[in-house]
């Protein structure tokens, strides 16, 4: 095998934008990483329903394409 051809395996902090945070390995190239969601705040994991950032894609979606009319 090829010597130092492989990323560096080191520990990472990931910190979830809920707060939980916890520490894994992973070849990112970084101490710490944030996510927006984790296990502990994830509607499949809480049981809970949340919404995630749709009403910002549904307005967007509205002012590129609202006004256009249909072809048929």
């Amino acid at each position: 095998m090829k010597a130092d051809i492989h990323p560096k395996y080191q520990d990472v902090t990931i910190t979830c934008s809920c707060g939980n945070s916890f520490v894994t390995r992973s070849t990112v190239g970084k101490a710490a990483m944030t996510v927006e969601v984790c296990s502990e705040c994830h509607p499949f994991y809480t049981g809970k329903q949340k919404i995630v950032d749709t009403a910002g894609r549904v307005e967007r979606f509205r002012q590129k394409f609202g006004n256009v009319q249909r072809l048929g």
